[in-house]
This record gives structure tokens, C-alpha cells and sequence, in this order.
């Protein structure tokens, strides 16, 4: 008798971990925004899209998240020349009303209950700069960080 408890034990304890290939896992990556350029004259934002494309395996929920990149807040995001400041910020909404962000400081994250398995999912981040900033000619730039939570 003891020692069917003892074999039983472990295949149940075996078939309850499962397989390391059966692990969730994700893969994520993004093409980057181009604003193009930038009228200090003109009273209407400049709007862009890049995407973040992830695929996962599992079975888990995602979240998505974007960091500040050079800026100290969430609010502006700050593109920069030289130390010469242009705000702008990325959204998940076309209506540009929700910040992506890290899930403070008033933004929120991309959330995916359950994802299609093994399938690639696109989306969209939605940038603008603000208008009638008064700033010289040049190429601005910042970096974000994206990371996925599975």
C-alpha cells in the first residue's frame, strides 16, 4: 500500500508541473514612430503611429507597458535635441486620450485577456506632438522601453 501512494504521488506531482516546453512564453517587438515634420507655426498637433507586434504561447494574459524614456514624467514625454526639449506622448486610443505608460501616473497599460495562441498581434501606438511649441529646426528623438508581462 505504501508504495502505490508513493508512485502515485509522483505522476500526480508530475503531470500538475507539466513539461518545461508547455511554459508561456512571448515574443515582442515594435516598428518606431516617425512624426515627420514639425510646423512651430501651425495650431494642429502632429500625429504618427508605430506598432507593437507580440506572439505568445501559454495561455496567459498580456500587459504591455511603455517606459517615460527622457523624460521625468509621464506627461509630457519629451523628445530632445541637444537638451532642447519637444513634447509629444503615445497613447492606445486613436483618440489619443489614454497615455500609455506603466500603469501610473494617470497611464495606463495594454491588457490582452488571454491572447490567440502561437499568433502574432499587432498593436497600434498612437504618438502626437503638441503644436505651437517654439523650437529650432533639427532632428528631436527619445527612446522608450516596452516591456511585456505574461
Amino acid at each position: 500500500m505504501r508504495t502505490r501512494w508513493v508512485i502515485a504521488a509522483f505522476v500526480l506531482g508530475w503531470l500538475l508541473a507539466g513539461s518545461p516546453a508547455e511554459a508561456a512564453k512571448c515574443s515582442i517587438s515594435t516598428t518606431s514612430i516617425t512624426f515627420g515634420s514639425y510646423d512651430v507655426f501651425s495650431s494642429a498637433p502632429v500625429d504618427s503611429t508605430g506598432t507593437v507586434l507580440f506572439n505568445c504561447t501559454g495561455g496567459k494574459n498580456v500587459t504591455i507597458a511603455i517606459s517615460r524614456g527622457q523624460s521625468a514624467t509621464f506627461n509630457p514625454r519629451i523628445l530632445n535635441k541637444g537638451g532642447e526639449p519637444l513634447a509629444y506622448n503615445l497613447f492606445l486610443d486613436a483618440a489619443r486620450s489614454t497615455i500609455w505608460g506603466d500603469g501610473t501616473g494617470g497611464t495606463q497599460t495594454y491588457f490582452s485577456a488571454n491572447p490567440p495562441n502561437n499568433t502574432d498581434v499587432n498593436v497600434t501606438i498612437y504618438g502626437r506632438i503638441s503644436p505651437s511649441q517654439d523650437i529650432s529646426a533639427g532632428s528631436y528623438g527619445d527612446n522608450v522601453t516596452v516591456t511585456i508581462n505574461f
